[in-house]
């Protein structure tokens, strides 16, 4: 074998139980709550009294993520980001989480450890410890399900149903990139499958592909809003896109929606690339999806709590159900939104 041939260990050479171990061996809890984690039928935590939210996903190769363009570290980071951005859109501080994956023959133990790194580096970024989990066989890919757990005391929660007439929708971050960043990944792949002498070119936009191969949590956006002392009257991460997504709260609270199209906010390098894949920006933005920020009705007695935030952005107002779903264009007209982000089954 060559020197610069990487070591393949089959996983069945250490099995169900002994690749758990391998994998895990050495790692250290770090939070108080976490009485019993990795080695035991369930992990044991204690919160105080706290409420415990826990959220689970499931992602399947093929369907949500392609490893022609995936590093499997990025993977492994990626599946526990998804999972603390559900915790964080409950107005919650993620704790721990359980981590079970289904695998064919095709992957090695090296495979799973380049994988785990990803997970390792999430939980250390964000502070949550790996308490739990499973592994088993698949007869084609990879099959990852991650349970998330966090907590919020009871006056601090904020569900999909508790928008009401007047409040101000606000938005983190920027919206649309990670959904161009597929979009070059896409279209690399395909260049790759013609002709694999090709060189891919990224376009040195390290911005969108970040956004869809690495994303983040906003947990900083929660710990804000604790020091502000404000509760969202409803919030929701935005995986789906915003357009569906806030359609979730529209229909949770019965209430409608008016969207200022010049407030959604688009960072220049997805607005150019989009005008370059002859999308048009805005609706990138509203039907994209994947870009895991928190998206968020206040009172507006809040208002000047909210205005000076860093990284939120104001981008419309919550009206009457009967008056619609609707965006208003730059240029003053109103356009009823159609919900078109992610279909899970189709």
């Amino acid at each position: 074998m060559s020197e610069n041939t990487p070591k393949r260990t089959d996983v069945n050479e250490l099995g169900e139980f002994g690749l758990i171990e391998h994998l895990t061996k050495g790692y250290k809890t770090v939070q108080k709550s976490t009485l019993t984690g990795v080695g035991d039928d369930g992990a044991i935590l204690d919160h105080d009294g706290l409420l415990t939210v826990v959220s689970t996903d499931l992602l399947v190769e093929g369907i949500h993520f392609d490893l022609m363009y995936v590093p499997l570290k990025h993977l492994g980071y990626k599946s526990v980001i998804v999972n603390l951005s559900d915790i964080c859109a409950m107005n919650a501080i993620p704790k721990q989480i359980t981590m079970s994956i289904a695998l064919s023959n095709r992957f090695s133990v090296e495979a799973m450890e380049e994988f785990y790194k990803g997970v390792y580096a999430a939980c250390n970024e964000y502070g949550v410890d790996l308490v739990g989990g499973d592994t088993t066989s698949s007869t084609k890919g990879l099959i990852i399900s991650v349970t998330a757990l966090g907590v919020v005391d009871a006056e601090h929660v904020s569900y999909r149903y508790g928008a009401k007439k007047g409040d101000i929708i606000c938005v983190t971050g920027d919206l649309g990139a990670a959904y161009l960043g597929l979009q070059i990944l896409e279209r690399e792949k395909q260049l790759y499958v013609d002709n694999p002498d090709i060189k891919p070119d990224l376009e040195e936009q390290d911005y969108l592909i970040r956004r869809q191969l690495k994303p983040e949590a906003r947990t900083d956006i929660i710990n804000e809003l604790r020091k502000a002392d404000l509760i969202p009257t409803s919030m929701i991460d935005v995986s789906d896109g915003l357009a569906s997504d806030l359609k979730h709260i529209l229909t949770q609270s019965k209430v409608g929606a008016n969207l200022e199209e010049v407030h959604i906010p688009i960072r220049q390098e997805a607005e150019l690339m989009a005008i370059k894949f002859k999308l048009d920006p805005v609706t990138t933005a509203l039907s994209g999806g994947e870009d895991y920020e928190l998206l968020f009705t206040i009172d507006p007695k809040d208002f000047e709590k909210i205005k000076f935030m860093a990284d939120v952005k104001i981008i419309g107002e919550i009206t009457d159900e009967k008056d619609g779903y609707n965006l208003i264009s730059s240029q003053g007209n109103i356009h009823p939104v159609t919900a078109q982000g992610w279909k899970h089954l189709q």
